[in-house]
């Protein structure tokens, strides 16, 4: 009997594995654990395991896909702090939504969703930065004539802090890093 099919399928899987370390969309990655759930569960059940393959089918790639989907989803948000009359519906300044626009489009190319968050007032704003509420905060700067920036937007991640810098074409604002320590200090 010639067993090269076998061969074939059981080399999927290193390949599959290869491709999803590899993979930079965590939507792909997620199909690709499930391709390689199921790819699993057929080499278990060539070679004779069902048990092994109705686990494998059930468990690695049923359940573990549903549980990544909503890890993934959960953790794409970027939480922006926003005094509560600053909002797109409220806002009659064309500023500051060109400036959330300019945000949401950085963040879709890092498959990432934007959600703001109002508060009432800068003091709690700065509150919710320190004390990890947010990962970024965007208020009004006060009334200045020389400069194009409008809001002062503070970044307490790096990671987002960079790319945000790099990819921000809007004038609108300016941007600071700000360094969150656990006991609630912060450092400019």
């Amino acid at each position: 009997m010639n067993d090269s099919y076998l061969y074939l399928i059981i080399a999927l899987l290193p390949l599959t594995a290869g491709m999803l370390v590899a993979q930079v969309n965590p939507y792909h990655a997620l199909v690709l654990r499930g391709v390689l759930g199921a790819i699993a569960a057929l080499v278990d059940a060539v070679l004779g395991a069902a048990d092994v393959a109705l686990t494998e089918a059930l468990m690695g790639t049923m359940l573990s896909i549903t549980l990544y989907a909503i890890a993934v989803r959960s953790s794409l948000v970027l939480r922006l702090g926003v005094i509560e009359n600053q909002s797109i519906e409220n806002n009659q300044d064309s500023s500051f939504e060109e400036l959330i626009n300019d945000f949401r489009s950085i963040f879709k190319k890092h498959y990432m969703r934007l959600e703001l968050v109002p508060y009432n007032s800068n003091q709690c704003l700065q509150k919710a930065l320190t004390e990890k509420e947010v990962h970024a905060t965007c208020a009004p700067l006060a009334a200045n004539n020389q400069t194009q920036e409008t809001y002062q937007t503070a970044i307490r991640v790096q990671r987002i802090y960079k790319i945000i810098e790099s990819e921000l074409s809007s004038p609108n604002t300016s941007l600071n890093y700000v360094n969150v320590l656990d006991s609630g200090e912060k450092h400019l």
